[in-house]
């Protein structure tokens, strides 16, 4: 039969009322705090200020869209049940279904968005004199929902597969929140089938941005390659932001820890990067703040500016 009303969750954290609690409780909440604040105040100051209405910036905001998005389904109910004792961690089954959904969809859809953003320095370095041309409204929207569909294309087999199967068992899930693979083992039935279409989409899906992201960083290199040392340096610089939150994203392993590391570090990570890297964001930080508050807000000194 499939799970009556519930599951019950054992998170890797769990340390309910011990020592350790209070630390690791105050860790997750203080970074879930920094996600929001910091990703809505990106997006918001995207909006607002003209001179970052430019492809670039119309291609990060998917970023921390999909960090709040997927932070707000996943963090809070981990703090809520980090409150409580094991026994009465209680999921809904089509709550697991959405948890479940929401975390492949968005990781996909995470690495499709830095697919997008590396041809989009692949233009912007190659093509220069054709950038505004080549990325004009329709490309860029084109882009985005191209992301965000082939995210979802991704996830549903699984899933669909999935939310069909019939469970039975003890209704234990030791994992954080509902990660597929935990799920699949309440089965009562062969899963081969599933774990290989759930296998098949996600090399699909890691192996078609990866090589994607790499061409573009082939062709950049090479055109780089023929340029003087002072294009070379601001070529980098440009690439600088993207290179790094693409190494954070694709250097996870361990299908644990990173489960939880990735939905709670490479959100916390990427509002840093691209806004200490980019010297036009962190211009745009200074004018607001210069708008909000006093007016002897001293600016930066002795950072290497991004374009």
């Amino acid at each position: 039969q499939r799970l009556l009303n519930h599951y019950i969750i054992i998170h890797i954290f769990d340390v309910s009322f011990s020592d350790t609690f209070y630390p690791i409780f105050l860790f997750f909440l203080f970074s879930y705090l920094f996600i929001m604040v910091s990703n809505l105040g990106i997006a918001a100051l995207v909006f607002i200020d003209r001179n970052l209405h430019q492809p670039m910036y119309l291609l990060f905001c998917n970023l921390p869209f999909n960090d709040i998005l997927g932070n707000s389904i996943m963090v809070p109910r981990l703090l809520m049940d980090m409150l409580l004792p094991p026994s009465e961690r209680l999921i809904s089954y089509y709550e697991c279904v959405i948890q479940m959904f929401v975390f492949i969809m968005l990781s996909v859809t995470g690495r499709a968005t830095l697919t997008v953003m590396a041809y989009d320095r692949y233009v912007a370095i190659c093509s220069p004199l054709y950038y505004s041309s080549i990325m004009t409204l329709p490309v860029r929207l084109l882009l985005v929902v191209g992301a965000w569909t082939f995210g979802t294309a991704c996830t549903l087999p699984a899933i669909s597969m999935a939310s069909r199967r019939y469970y039975c068992g003890a209704n234990v899930v030791k994992h954080g929140w509902c990660d597929p693979t935990s799920v699949r083992r309440l089965v009562c039935g062969d899963t081969l089938t599933d774990s290989i279409v759930s296998l098949t989409f996600g090399v699909v899906a890691m192996l078609t941005t990866g090589v994607l992201i790499l061409t573009s960083y082939i062709l950049i290199g090479l055109s780089i390659f023929r340029m003087g040392i002072g294009e070379r340096l601001k070529a980098f610089k440009t690439c600088a932001a993207h290179l790094t939150v693409v190494t954070i994203s694709y250097s996870a392993a361990v299908r644990i820890i990173v489960s939880v590391l990735y939905s709670a570090l490479t959100p916390f990570l990427n509002p840093l990067i691209y806004s200490l890297r980019n010297s036009e964001l962190r211009e745009s930080i200074r004018r607001t703040l210069r708008k909000l508050g006093p007016t002897n807000v001293l600016p930066m000194k002795g950072v290497n500016t991004v374009s």
